[in-house]
């Protein structure tokens, strides 16, 4: 069982920034795939970005260039973060575990998920 627990989150200005955490428990982190999704009201969840046990990244169209995804395996961390954020960035973020290695874009992929942080973009 893994869980995660995420935090960061909060209200930010348009083309401010804020970085997201998402600490897991469980001594295989390393060799999970690590994934960030969001769902804003009356949305469905998406995929945001995510990385591989060997540090491969991708991302949505819609956050690349913006948005950058890393892992600390010594912590056990997953980082997202967010620059140039837009009021359409507006979202509860969730952070999420695959037990593959391989990174995923569907959320059917993975495994594990956290609680989620509210992220909010004024305009």
């Amino acid at each position: 069982q893994v869980q995660l627990v995420e935090s960061g989150g909060g209200l930010v200005q348009a083309g401010g920034s804020l970085r997201l955490s998402c600490a897991a428990s469980g001594r295989a982190f390393s060799g999970y795939a690590m994934g960030w999704f969001r769902q804003a009201p009356g949305k469905e969840r998406e995929f945001v970005a995510s990385v591989s046990g060997a540090h491969s990244t991708y991302y949505a169209d819609s956050v690349k260039g913006r948005f950058t995804i890393s892992r600390d395996n010594a912590k056990n961390t997953v980082y997202l973060e967010m620059n140039s954020l837009k009021p359409e960035d507006t979202a509860i973020y969730y952070c999420a575990a695959s037990v593959s290695a391989f990174a995923a874009t569907k959320s059917r992929n993975f495994d594990y998920w956290g609680q989620g942080t509210q992220v909010t973009v004024s305009s």
